[in-house]
């Protein structure tokens, strides 16, 4: 079932169009992320379907109800942003009873629904500390419990883990990921960033630079069948290449000008047949690295080590094919299962199968 639908939706500011036509839909009780660029309107969509911005044309609805018109404080909608805008004046108890106060509820209904969510985002010991008192990650949960305490259909989250360091980040994302699998609430979380979006969304969407959507999917669908060349080097990191389809029997081949001719499973687009020009997508960790030619592969390639990168879990290779080309290639770092050791100028070959590749339109 739609939660939240964008029909035709048309804003711009001045003379600068931020998104023109846009249609979207976004399924109930589901995380779902909005992925991409900066300045590709992302945070406006969020103000449209908050109330804070309207639209010059279209439609927004909420369930079956059209909310395009409807003042804030009558949405169902609430929003946690990258700067919490939490009352310094206030305790942490009285920040997220906020909203319910000003709504005239009763004070024991008040005193239960609230000391509820602190207990839900784990502050409940800390309900009579000052806002100054509580670390980054702290502040966020008030924020969240004060967001949810009023029962939105819809949270709405904009970069709200973009003030913290790295490691509270990762934290944070877990944490999101159970509130919103505890409440059932649908998210809708707004990032550039390619990995916390991965991470949380059942769902998620593509924003290129025109503020159009490149691709609508689950994160699996999007990193591993990016229907763009855009999708595939945004989310993650991949080696994009121009080529040529030319069909060998039952085999299909791709002519490429870097890395010769290789190998494909045959392609199920329409676009995809005999002389199309088109782009190849070969994800890094799909390559395989060795000093020797291991057999099994339906493609090979030989080259030299131009540089390593040590990540901890994973070493990127950069490796120049004999055309002049550079790959680049993810290992896993695993002890249980030691690889070889390769060095910066050490011969190697790159390996790996045909359904590794994924077509992409030029």
């Amino acid at each position: 079932m739609p939660n939240i639908k964008l029909e035709n939706i048309t804003k711009s500011y001045k003379d600068e169009v931020i998104v023109h036509n846009f249609n979207l839909t976004i399924p109930s009780g589901k995380f779902f992320a909005l992925l991409g660029p900066s300045g590709s309107g992302k945070t406006t969509l969020l103000r449209l379907i908050a109330g804070f911005e309207k639209p010059d044309k279209g439609d927004i609805y909420l369930g079956d109800k059209r909310i395009t018109d409807e003042p804030i404080n009558e949405r169902r909608v609430n929003t946690v942003f990258q700067h919490y805008a939490l009352f310094p004046h206030l305790n942490v108890f009285d920040n997220v009873a906020y909203g319910l106060t000003v709504k005239k509820i009763p004070k024991d209904a008040i005193e239960k629904k609230v000391m509820k969510m602190l207990k839900v985002v784990g502050l409940e010991k800390h309900r009579n500390k000052s806002i100054s008192q509580l670390s980054g990650g702290q502040q966020q949960r008030v924020a969240l419990a004060r967001a949810i305490v009023n029962e939105p259909q819809v949270l709405l989250l904009d970069e709200p883990l973009a003030a913290l360091d790295l490691k509270l980040r990762e934290r944070m994302v877990i944490e999101l990921i159970d509130l919103q699998d505890q409440l059932g609430t649908t998210f809708v979380y707004v990032t550039h960033d390619q990995f916390e979006a991965l991470t949380v969304a059942d769902y998620m969407a593509i924003m290129n630079t025109d503020g159009e959507i490149e691709q609508v999917g689950t994160p699996k669908e999007i990193y591993e069948f990016p229907v763009s060349s855009f999708v595939a080097e945004f989310v993650g990191t991949t080696n994009i290449m121009k080529g040529t389809i030319e069909k060998s029997g039952d085999t299909y081949v791709l002519k490429t000008e870097k890395l010769g001719s290789l190998e494909i499973v045959t392609p199920d687009k329409k676009w995809a047949v005999k002389g199309a020009h088109v782009l190849m997508s070969l994800r890094p960790e799909k390559i395989e690295i060795s000093k020797k030619k291991l057999d099994g592969f339906s493609n090979v390639l030989k080259g030299t080590v131009e540089a390593i990168v040590y990540y901890g879990r994973s070493t990127q290779y950069s490796v120049r094919v004999k055309n002049g080309s550079l790959v680049h290639v993810f290992e896993q770092n695993d002890e249980h299962f030691p690889k070889e050791t390769i060095d910066y100028d050490d011969t190697v070959y790159l390996h790996w199968q045909k359904n590794n590749v994924v077509l992409l339109k030029k």
